[in-house]
């Protein structure tokens, strides 16, 4: 990876239907309202709307919306991709840290402390690459190696990310 990981880089790197289905899953979680308000302000601004006019727009219409607006804030962007992994996710996560042997509760990973080995790491990898789309596979382990670069140092080359 040369260009320093960020959440706003990931979201670009996202295909618009990886992007549409992260701000569903923004404008469907209740305890998402600044994000969602941050997203609304987002649109109003990419739109030229006011924003009282976005705020009215039903869930799916400020999600398709918010999926084209180019530049989206680092914290905005952290928070899309954590709610896409979560709600669109699980099987894949869970499936990754099952054959990483990390304990995990259906994809969250239940130790703070862990430290993963990075031959299972890397073989978690390739079996999670022969079971999920390309795309979702490398936004998953991208994501992990942004969020602890340390803890995921296994994945920094990993062939699954291209």
């Amino acid at each position: 990876m040369t260009e320093p990981l960020t959440p706003s880089r990931l979201w670009k790197r996202m295909t618009a239907e990886q992007r549409r289905r992260a701000a569903t899953a923004l404008y469907g979680n209740p305890e998402a309202k600044s994000e969602q308000q941050q997203g609304a302000q987002l649109i109003a601004k990419h739109l030229k709307f006011r924003p009282k006019s976005v705020s009215s727009l039903d869930a799916d219409k400020k999600a398709r919306s918010l999926t084209n607006v180019p530049e989206i804030p680092e914290d905005l962007a952290a928070r899309l991709l954590v709610l896409y992994h979560l709600a669109e996710q699980r099987p894949m996560m869970s499936a990754f840290l099952d054959a990483a042997g990390i304990k995990h509760d259906n994809g969250m990973i239940e130790d703070d402390a862990f430290a993963p080995d990075e031959a299972k790491v890397r073989a978690a990898a390739t079996t999670i690459a022969g079971a999920y789309p390309k795309d979702d596979v490398a936004l998953y382990l991208t994501t992990l190696f942004w969020q602890d670069p340390a803890a995921w140092a296994a994945l920094a080359d990993a062939p699954e990310l291209g």
